[in-house]
């Protein structure tokens, strides 16, 4: 599984982005999904996980009511939908597959392919 993020860049506090996690191969519907980012000098932290279907997503409590993840299978690709950007959102951030669970996990553990990552920097 080839995983590629797109859709960072630089943006100003309170506005919007999209990022773009495009997956090569057929099986992408049996794949649960996640967003993770790494800031400088942070650890990689969860952002938002969804299931194979879409029906069943996952938040960090730091993300609640501005992220929104969705997916569309037809196109093999994952979204993270960021509004209300703060500069403490400025990181890099990951797309990954867990392609051995259908439910969102926020346990790293589970994901088995990682996408390159995508910089978002957030001016105040």
């Amino acid at each position: 599984v080839q995983l590629q993020a797109s859709g960072g860049g630089l943006e100003q506090a309170g506005g919007s982005l999209r990022l773009s996690c495009a997956a090569s191969g057929r099986a992408f519907s049996r794949y649960a999904m996640g967003w993770f980012r790494r800031a400088p000098g942070k650890e990689r932290e969860v952002v938002a996980a969804i299931s194979t279907s879409g029906g069943g997503t996952y938040y960090a409590d730091s993300v609640k009511g501005r992220f929104t993840i969705s997916r569309d299978n037809a196109k093999n690709t994952v979204y993270l939908r960021m509004n209300s950007l703060k500069p403490e959102d400025t990181a890099v951030y990951y797309c990954a597959a867990n392609t051995g669970t259908n439910y969102p996990s926020s346990d790293t553990r589970h994901y088995d392919y990682w996408g390159q990552g995508t910089q978002v920097t957030v001016s105040s």
